[in-house]
């Protein structure tokens, strides 16, 4: 009996994880004068609308490989999309020759290392960024 507890307390919590929430941090250089973004502009730059920080600076997004959890997550929280859907939208765009997508890079060390190391890069990660040269300026929550 006592097994049976244990694997149904571990049963509920791996369905409480399932279900919680996973919180996505999109990241500037700690120089850059951005201290936040609204969803809109985030939005915006990820979708190619823009191509400028509010201030006018240029900005370098960065985002993760195609098949990448935290790449998924980010997309389905910040525009409501499915990985399928974001690849079918940047697809249209650059077959028209209107822009490109987010540089991508092989994994999330990539990401802060390049942002770390750019003023103007901009990125997003699936952990709260604890390096003083990273400063989040939106943080993303989806249900799962």
């Amino acid at each position: 009996m006592h097994k049976l507890h244990r694997m149904g307390l571990m049963l509920c919590a791996t369905l409480a994880a399932t279900f919680a929430q996973a919180d996505v941090y999109v990241i500037v250089n700690a120089s850059n004068p951005q201290l936040s973004l609204t969803h809109k502009e985030a939005v915006d730059l990820y979708m190619g609308r823009t191509r400028v920080f509010a201030n006018g600076d240029h900005v370098l997004a960065c985002d993760l490989p195609r098949d990448s959890a935290v790449r998924a997550s980010f997309y389905r929280a910040l525009t409501g999309m499915s990985p399928a859907q974001v690849n079918s939208y940047w697809s249209r765009l650059m077959f028209t020759g209107q822009t490109m997508p987010p540089q991508a890079l092989p994994n999330e060390a990539a990401v802060v290392e390049l942002v770390k190391h750019n003023p103007g890069a901009m990125g997003y990660v699936s952990q709260e960024p604890t390096d003083k040269g990273l400063h989040t300026v939106l943080v993303l929550k989806e249900e799962r």
